[in-house]
């Protein structure tokens, strides 16, 4: 079916930064058939969609999520510890139903924020599969390897092993793409990251870590190893295969040209929600890019940063990175911009398919509502998605042609059922997490 959007400012963020300010797009079946101005003559179409002066640009992607863990947000937000306290011990108690439920509700949220496609670890990911696949979003999916007894696994190894058979269930699905990935550097043994690296190498999947983030993290390599997580790495080749290094804040010169040296393959996930929320810093993003390396932007987990939508990150990336550098110019919109749309389709290795409005990619599009209040006037479209628009703008989300959200709401799901089914599965975890704040039960 071809499916025909008019009366919209596209942005297409190609390679020439192609705009149509008056423009068309025509989706045949999953891919993009044509884009043009308003001024052609139009094609053809089945069904004819006015974005009534809509922005439309291509659906944006979170690079680095938890989707499992919604029921942990605003939980123990200002403790500092709260790694060790509240998410390590809570995290034993949860179940599949626990995950899948939390990942409809995760990825509900994402959609109508206009992300298409996201790249999540975490515990029975075979869950968030199921999930990814009925909500008909794009996924990446990494079953977390940790050497500590977790809920869905009593050691690395089991979970390596679970990891392979989730490998092969999923590597020919048309949306959700397997990954591997182990929790970080410090809480993996050598023996089980280079498992790791084997199963990443004989089945041609990405590598997901969280990599030079943690104070502690940095301390113990040094105290250790008398070296960086990232020279570690390095050494163990792990950085031979596609790699998703997450967060990266605690990068030094040295570790910077390492992943210079490997950005045909290395990619960064931007946390900077997350980050600056923990105290832990803003990553040397500027210094990365200069280096040619691939930057995306991740919302973390719905506990880490709270949200899980594109704006907030774009609109901070801005705020915290001029003023860490009082330069006002620091980072142009546009650029912000192309690091939540093709940039984090570069660092997941999908940028032929994905990230920009091309003739012959996936159809996965975000129309964006200028009606709002908060959309007057418009100068410039990229300031205004990074500085002015939030997630309740979104109007319309398209995933492989497919529409997904429609006049803000979800097509194939109810957000109330969804928070229905996820708070049923909440009750025991709820009273545990209160017991571990000591917050009131009457609460």
């Amino acid at each position: 079916m071809k499916q025909l959007i008019t009366n919209v400012y596209v942005i297409t963020m190609d390679k020439q930064s192609r705009v149509y300010k008056d423009g068309y797009l025509l989706i045949e079946d999953d891919l993009i058939l044509a884009i043009g101005s308003m001024d052609d003559q139009l094609p053809n179409a089945e069904n004819i969609i006015d974005g009534k002066g809509g922005i439309l640009l291509p659906g944006m992607i979170n690079t680095h999520t938890h989707t499992g863990m919604i029921p942990f947000r605003s939980l123990g937000d200002d403790v500092p510890d709260r790694l060790r306290r509240f998410l390590f011990p809570l995290e034993k108690k949860i179940t599949k139903e626990f995950v899948y439920h939390s990942a409809r509700y995760a990825i509900a949220e994402m959609l109508l924020s206009g992300i298409t496609c996201f790249s999540d670890m975490y515990y029975f990911e075979e869950e968030v599969a199921k999930a990814t696949d009925e909500l008909h979003a794009r996924g990446f999916l990494g079953e977390t390897i940790i050497n500590q007894p977790v809920c869905d696994y009593n050691n690395p190894f089991d979970a390596l092993c679970g990891a392979e058979k989730f490998i092969k269930k999923w590597s020919n699905h048309p949306r959700v793409t397997p990954m591997i990935a182990p929790h970080a550097p410090n809480t993996n043994d050598e023996i089980s990251l280079l498992e790791t690296k084997r199963l990443a190498d004989k089945y041609n999947v990405p590598i997901m870590m969280h990599v030079a983030e943690m104070t502690y993290e940095m301390e113990y390599f040094q105290e250790h190893y008398e070296t960086t997580p990232v020279r570690y790495l390095e050494k163990l080749g792990l950085f031979n295969t596609r790699f998703i290094l997450a967060h990266g804040i605690f990068l030094d010169e040295k570790d910077q040209q390492i992943l210079s040296n490997n950005r045909s393959r290395v990619g960064i996930s931007h946390c900077i929600g997350a980050n600056t929320k923990s105290a832990k810093g803003v990553a040397p993003i500027k210094q990365l890019i200069s280096k040619g390396l691939s930057i995306g932007l991740g919302t973390d987990g719905p506990s880490s940063g709270n949200t899980l939508d594109m704006f907030t990150q774009m609109k901070m990336v801005g705020n915290f990175h001029k003023t860490k550098e009082a330069d006002r110019s620091l980072f142009p919109a546009k650029e912000i911009v192309r690091m939540a749309t093709i940039g984090g389709a570069e660092v997941l290795g999908i940028e032929d398919r994905v990230g920009t409005l091309e003739v012959g990619k996936q159809a996965d599009i975000v129309l964006i509502e200028t009606k709002s209040i908060n959309m007057f006037p418009i100068y410039d479209p990229y300031a205004v998605l990074v500085y002015s628009a939030n997630a309740s703008n979104v109007e319309s989300v398209w995933i492989d042609g497919y529409q997904v959200v429609e006049d803000k709401n979800l097509v194939d799901e109810s957000l109330e059922r969804l928070r229905e089914k996820l708070s049923e599965q909440m009750v025991e975890f709820v009273a545990e997490a209160k017991k571990i704040a000591d917050y009131s039960t009457d609460d």
